[in-house]
């Protein structure tokens, strides 16, 4: 059981309009919006820095950042409502899912820039820093615009696996769960 009840419709004007821009139509809020919902000042602040809009990275870098992030720090909830939302659209196949959560960051299933991001998200969660080695990895496959845009996605992923985690929530009917570790 969550240790914050997620809130209820009717929602205050600024976040229902939030969820319905956030939201595909016919889904209903994540547990995790309607519990950050409790605390207005929290959720328009992790909205306003969310980086859920089109960025300079493509699609599947984002993502391949945010699912490695989250499978990194055992979210299995966010890494699940991603999973289940955007591994097709950006074409993981079954390996790219599982590698989210277990493989190295140089498996062959990965292109050479995705192997870069995964390096970093390793770094930074594992270690606290980037190596030079995983630095100049990026600087040959991205500018710095994108560089700074992957460590800030880091960033923010880790403070959503803070609440996910920290409050207990439970994952959602529809999300992916962690493959079985291989044996």
């Amino acid at each position: 059981m969550a240790r914050i009840a997620p809130a209820e419709p009717p929602y205050e004007p600024s976040i229902a309009a939030a969820l319905k821009r956030i939201m595909p139509p016919g889904v209903p809020p994540l547990v995790l919006f309607r519990t950050m919902a409790r605390s207005p000042r929290v959720f328009a602040r992790l909205f306003a820095g969310g980086l859920l809009d089109k960025g300079p990275l493509s699609l599947r870098q984002r993502e391949t950042i945010i699912d490695r992030t989250t499978a990194r720090l055992g979210c299995e909830y966010e890494w699940g409502v991603h999973i289940a939302f955007f591994a097709e659209q950006v074409g993981f196949s079954v390996e790219h899912v599982a590698a989210t959560v277990s493989g190295a960051a140089d498996a062959p299933c990965w292109a050479p820039d995705e192997q870069a991001l995964i390096a970093l998200v390793d770094d930074l969660v594992d270690r606290h820093v980037i190596s030079d080695s995983t630095w100049d990895h990026l600087t040959t496959h991205f500018d710095d615009t994108c560089i700074l845009e992957a460590i800030a996605l880091v960033g923010y992923y880790h403070t959503i696996n803070f609440l996910c985690v920290g409050l207990k929530l439970p994952l959602e009917d529809y999300s992916a769960r962690f493959p079985a570790a291989p044996e």
